[in-house]
């Protein structure tokens, strides 16, 4: 229920235009779940800000953010990438294409099985995620500033929850 002095959002307005064509519905899962869908379209767009002014999209930073964090020498095999950016291996293969060229990471086949590929951060790769890293994370910063500590305590929890219930386990 909407107060007063509480603005309205657009979930809101939908929630209005439901309520009014169907009355009988409880569309009240709506204002959770289309505010987390609307939030995930407006955080990736903030996000990619920042990742356009170093010539980077929201999938290469995905991967050479994934690379770094694996620790030294920062690098795994396309599988293991798949796994950790939660994505398909053939987006991955279509991502590693395209930075290879920019030379932000190198591929190298495994000498025993030419099936096997290992990809890596290159010198250049490493830079710029050390460069983009603190600024993605000032910027996130800046995205949650209105929320205080206890809330944003209780958001990770309550967004933890959700995502073990529908099986976002680790890799």
């Amino acid at each position: 229920m909407i107060t007063k002095e509480q603005e309205i959002d657009q979930v809101d307005q939908i929630i209005c235009q439901w309520a009014n064509v169907r009355p009988d519905l409880d569309v009240s899962p709506m204002g959770i779940v289309g505010r987390i869908c609307r939030l995930s379209v407006l955080l990736i767009k903030e996000q990619t800000k920042v990742f356009e002014k170093y010539g980077l999209d929201f999938a290469a930073f995905d991967v050479l953010a994934t690379l770094f964090r694996s620790g030294e020498p920062y690098e795994l095999s396309p599988s293991q990438l798949a796994r950790s950016m939660m994505v398909s291996p053939g987006a991955v293969t279509q991502r590693l294409t395209r930075m290879e060229s920019d030379g932000l990471i190198a591929r190298t086949h495994n000498t025993d099985d030419r099936r096997g590929v290992t990809v890596r951060l290159t010198d250049e790769g490493e830079h710029l995620v050390g460069i983009v890293l603190p600024e993605h994370l000032a910027n996130e910063r800046r995205i949650l500033s209105e929320l205080s500590s206890p809330e944003l305590v209780d958001l990770a929890g309550i967004l933890r929850k959700m995502l073990l219930f529908e099986g976002d386990l680790p890799a």
